[in-house]
């Protein structure tokens, strides 16, 4: 295809190889080169000879010192303090909600014989050891297994399903309505004084 004499395309556009691109300067290969500009002779922008190093007047930096290897710790002992290598989400199954609702303040205790202990899961085992020796309550758990307070509901409400621990919730109103038990506020308001 030859372009026509006024070496003009459609739109105004100019052909291919006429020797002028579309913002009418001269095309690749016609007239002078609009390249990169020469450099210096080791490639500095100035023009200025560079040292024999390759670069600009720098300092050359020592090598660095050997340091020697670390001693390698225990990993068992790394492995302990690091906490669950599984995500909390995943401990649960995926559920966000027990399946009873649990108060912050209910009270967990357990009594689980090693044979049944050694059939739960490791997340399991942990709140039953520790509710074996002591009563605690939801929050405490959560706070002494280091795990959020919603998976620990969780959990703790799946154990008592199962019958593995025993759950004391505390009073709803006690027996005047609505109203507080006395002996608790009594027993906080020691508690505030002791502080």
């Amino acid at each position: 295809m030859t372009p026509p004499d006024d070496r003009q395309g459609s739109y105004g556009v100019p052909y291919p190889g006429t020797g002028h691109d579309a913002f009418g300067t001269p095309g690749a290969g016609q007239g002078q080169s609009y390249g990169r500009p020469q450099y210096g002779e080791y490639g500095d922008p100035y023009g200025r000879p560079l040292p024999q190093h390759g670069r600009p007047n720098q300092p050359v930096a020592p090598p660095p010192a050997q340091v020697p290897p670390a001693p390698a710790a225990p990993q068992a002992a790394e492995e302990a303090d690091s906490g669950p290598l599984i995500r909390p989400f995943a401990m649960t199954g995926g559920r966000t909600r027990p399946r009873y609702e649990l108060a912050l303040e209910a009270l967990v205790s357990a009594n689980v014989d090693q044979a049944r202990l050694a059939t739960l899961l490791p997340e399991h085992q942990r709140i039953c050891t520790l509710c074996a020796t002591e009563v605690k309550s939801v929050a405490e758990v959560s706070a002494l297994l280091s795990l959020p307070l919603g998976v620990a509901r969780i959990l703790v409400a799946d154990l008592a399903e199962a019958g593995l621990v025993a759950i004391h919730q505390p009073a709803a109103g006690g027996e005047s309505g609505n109203q507080p038990d006395v002996t608790l506020l009594e027993r906080v308001l020691s508690g505030l004084r002791k502080l």
